[in-house]
């Protein structure tokens, strides 16, 4: 198993991620697209490259624009439709290395779930997994973020450019696999229920008991990985 540093343009911007890559050749691979106020560093995202590696799936975890090591001023360039167009410029530039089989997978937490499932339909991924998804930007609820010590970083942000409705693009979304806490305070767990009602077949709905946004509940993490991989096992090995 190997990790290479990727860099790929997005709107001008120089963005980063590093890709994992397993032993066998022309591997499917997974995009991971991160939350808000987090980067493609995430622990969870590390761990679940780690492990899709063994079962030999490739893995690319980047930073979207102004986050991380990518270019780019946070306050200014965040956008829901900047991150969308951060994702899709990032798989195309791994499709042209010809590294991969060409089949692809992706994750998304939060934001990032929302990004994965906007971008889905442009993409004819072979399975997704999202975790603590919002439909659209009204229902995120205050305080919005899980670290306080992010919110003065939040009131810089153009609550316009993040706004966003995707329940129309969720209807051509299927191969779905959705975790969510129902104590979720910030993403409220109803957020789940319309997301599995509206994607096709096949689907499945795993509901966090007493589930908060960041998934802490070590219980939690450990059904998340086991059945995440499980997922994206079947679809792509």
């Amino acid at each position: 198993m190997t990790q290479r540093s990727i860099w790929f343009e997005s709107d001008g911007l120089k963005l980063h991620g590093t890709l994992h890559l397993p032993d066998n050749p022309n591997p499917p691979i997974i995009i991971g697209a991160h939350g808000l106020m987090s980067n493609g560093d995430s622990p969870k995202q590390i761990a679940l490259a780690e492990i899709c590696n063994g079962i030999g799936i490739a893995y690319f975890r980047f930073d979207h624009r102004g986050c991380g090591q990518s270019e780019g001023d946070f306050a200014a360039i965040t956008s829901f439709d900047g991150r969308c167009r951060d994702l899709l410029d990032g798989i195309q530039s791994l499709l042209s290395l010809d590294i991969t089989d060409g089949r692809i997978a992706l994750f998304g937490s939060s934001l990032g779930g929302a990004v994965v499932l906007s971008t889905a339909g442009q993409l004819n991924p072979q399975a997704i997994v999202t975790v603590a998804a919002p439909v659209r930007s009204a229902s995120i609820q205050p305080p919005y973020i899980n670290d306080a010590d992010n919110q003065q970083m939040l009131e810089t942000l153009n609550r316009k450019k993040l706004s966003f409705d995707i329940a129309d693009r969720i209807k051509g979304v299927n191969n779905l696999l959705i975790f969510h806490g129902d104590a979720d305070p910030i993403v409220p767990y109803e957020n789940a229920l319309e997301i599995h009602e509206l994607a096709g077949e096949p689907k499945e709905l795993v509901r966090l008991e007493n589930g908060d946004h960041p998934m802490s509940d070590e219980s939690h993490q450990t059904l998340f990985m086991e059945q995440t991989i499980a997922w994206f096992q079947n679809k792509l090995v």
